[in-house]
Parts: C-alpha cells; structure tokens; sequence
C-alpha cells in the first residue's frame, strides 16, 4: 500500500475565454472563422501529494482554483499538463446535488447516484437504510427530490458518497450548508475514516474547520501553490497574506 494516496505532480489546467463568439456564417466569414479570446490559466504547475490516512485541506480565496483541482481529482476536467495519480477508490461530493435528478425520489436518486459512483444494486440495496438515517430525510424520501431544500440536497448526497466506501473522498464545501447537528456527524465520518487508514480532501473556507479537522493543507492563489505542509503553518501563512490574525 501507497503511503501516498494521491499525486498531484505539475498540474497545469487552462480554460479558453471568449470575448466575441461569432453568431452567424456572416460574421464567421468576417472574421476568417476566428473569435475573440483569450486563455485563462486556472491552475499552474501544481504540484504536492496527500498523504494516505490524512484529512487534507485546500485553502484560498475564491478563484484560487480550489474546486478546479477537485474537479481534475474527480477527472471532471483533465489537466492540459501534468498528471494526477490516486491510489484506492475514489469518491467525489463536489457540488449540491451533483448526479441527482430533480423529477426522481430521494428513493430513486439513492439508486442513481450510487450507480454514478460505482455501487451495485444490491450494495445500495445493503446500504439504503444507512443511507437514509444518515441523511435524515426520511420522511421525504419518496418525494421528489426538486421539493428537497439546499440542506436536504447536500445531507442525501453526502449520505451516499460516504456509503459508496471510498479510500479517498473528496468534499468541497458541502459542510457550510448543513446545520450544526448534521455538520458533527460529518466530523466524526471523517475521523472514522482517518482511523480506518482512509483519506479525506476537503475543501473549506472556514479556517478553524480546517484547523480542528485537516493534518496538512496545500494554500492555492491565483491557480499557483503558494504552501503545502503542516495545516497550523499553512493557515497562519495564508491568514498573513490577508492581514488576518489567526485565533
């Protein structure tokens, strides 16, 4: 076994920007088929690795290029250059709702979403009342999920993510929705699965989550890695380059 549960080794992901689209055969022809844009360098030659057995933060104000790298872990999006290794199973809950589908039941998009990350049937199956008391929308689980809140959207497919059993899960964001209640059963997830061997990568902008929850964390500016090591390090740097003093 790998004491490193994913390489990030000198990842470089850009987006290209259009400034003008053509909106017509005409103004193709016009402008010799070309439009107006420009490349947006989202993150550049990244590069760190995320121990195994580690609550793993990524930390930086917004545009940093936080959930693009999740999104390359997930292989949402591939990096232009570069490449990322992960060692185990995978399992991503990047955004609320994400692989749900608004006209189906909470029951239906149980089946869906685990389908999605890789469950059998008779796994969800196995699973589903676990699945649904962790959530807590039970009385609602035959509802459509388009009737769900925020909050709803977020317990469920977390709920699910958890269950699929992954070596590595990746979160971003998706404890800010929840209440307090929901929040604790997600802490004491995660510190099951640290004292499982398993790996948690988390993406937060609350600094005293991140403190009281990650080992190390890697602190992404402008889509460039600025630090990566000992979480109370990395935050105090971070917290310095925005004239905030850590608690």
């Amino acid at each position: 076994m790998s004491d490193i549960a994913v390489g990030v080794d000198h990842v470089t992901k850009s987006f290209r920007m259009y400034h003008e689209r053509n909106q017509s055969l005409k103004s193709a022809i016009m402008r010799g088929r070309t439009s107006v844009h420009e490349d947006f360098l989202a993150l550049d030659d990244v590069s760190f690795d995320v121990p195994a057995g580690s609550t793993f933060g990524l930390i930086g104000s917004n545009g940093s290029g936080k959930s693009t790298l999740l999104k390359c872990l997930a292989n949402i999006y591939y990096p232009n250059k570069g490449a990322i290794t992960h060692f185990g199973k995978i399992a991503a809950m990047l955004e609320v709702g994400s692989g749900f589908h608004a006209e189906l039941s909470g029951r239906e998009n149980i089946f869906l979403n685990g389908s999605i990350l890789g469950m059998s049937k008779k796994e969800v199956t196995r699973k589903f009342d676990e699945i649904v008391d962790f959530s807590g929308v039970e009385q609602f689980i035959d509802q459509p999920v388009k009737n769900y809140s925020s909050g709803m959207y977020v317990r469920l497919g977390f709920a699910i993510a958890i269950n699929v059993d992954p070596d590595i899960l990746v979160v971003d964001e998706v404890l800010a929705v929840g209440d307090a209640e929901f929040q604790e059963k997600c802490f004491q997830k995660f510190r099951d699965f640290k004292a499982a061997g398993k790996t948690v990568i988390l993406v937060s902008h609350s600094m005293p989550t991140v403190q009281a929850m990650c080992d190390q964390t890697a602190w992404l500016d402008h889509g460039v890695l600025k630090a990566a090591g000992p979480a109370k390090s990395t935050i105090k740097a971070y917290l310095k380059s925005l004239n905030v003093e850590p608690d």
